[in-house]
C-alpha cells in the first residue's frame, strides 16, 4: 500500500513540474491575459446563465456543466471595464481553486504558452495601489502578457459570496 502512495506522489510531482511556467492565454478588451494551466480544467463556449439574486454585477450567475453547478464571473466587469455583448468566440474558462470550480468569462481564448523565470517581472509598483489582479508580466518577444493572481481574482470578495 505504501509502494502505491509513493508512486502516485511520484506522478503528481511529474505532473505539477510538466505544468510548471505554463499559461493559458486569453484575450479580454484587447489585452492580453495569462492563467496558470494547473488552474485550468477546460474551456467551453459561453451558454446559458442563470442569474443569481443579490450578487455582484461581475457575478453573472451559474451554468449547469453535465450537471455541475459552477457560478460564473465576466472577467471584463471583475476587472471594471465595460461590459461587453458575448459573441462566438466568447468562451468560459473552467478553473478549480481551493477545491472550488469557477467560470471565468473573457473576450476569447488565445494558447497555452510556456513563460520562462526570466521572463517573468513584477509589476509596477504604482500598480500594487490598484485591484492588483495581475500578479507578474509575462515578456514573449515584443508581446505583453498580464498574468492573473488567482487568489485576488477569486478570493477577495467572491468566495465568501459564493460558498
Amino acid at each position: 500500500m505504501e509502494k502505491l502512495e509513493a508512486q502516485k506522489e511520484i506522478r503528481e510531482e511529474i505532473e505539477e513540474e510538466s505544468l510548471k511556467g505554463k499559461y493559458l492565454t486569453f484575450i479580454v478588451c484587447e489585452e492580453t491575459y495569462g492563467i496558470q494551466i494547473r488552474y485550468v480544467t477546460e474551456i467551453v463556449g459561453i451558454q446559458t446563465i442563470t442569474e443569481m439574486p443579490e450578487m455582484p454585477e461581475y457575478i453573472k450567475g451559474v451554468i449547469n456543466l453535465r450537471g455541475k453547478i459552477i457560478p460564473v464571473m465576466d472577467v471584463r466587469l471583475r476587472f471594471g471595464m465595460q461590459e461587453h455583448v458575448y459573441d462566438d468566440r466568447t468562451c468560459i474558462v473552467v478553473i478549480d481553486y481551493n477545491e472550488i470550480t469557477y467560470g471565468l468569462i473573457v473576450d476569447s481564448v488565445s494558447e497555452v504558452i510556456a513563460i520562462g523565470e526570466d521572463s517573468i517581472t513584477e509589476t509596477p509598483n504604482l500598480y500594487a495601489e490598484s485591484s492588483g489582479f495581475v500578479k507578474n508580466i509575462g515578456k514573449i518577444d515584443a508581446v505583453v502578457i498580464l498574468l492573473l493572481d488567482c487568489e485576488r481574482l477569486l478570493m477577495e470578495r467572491t468566495a465568501s459570496i459564493l460558498r
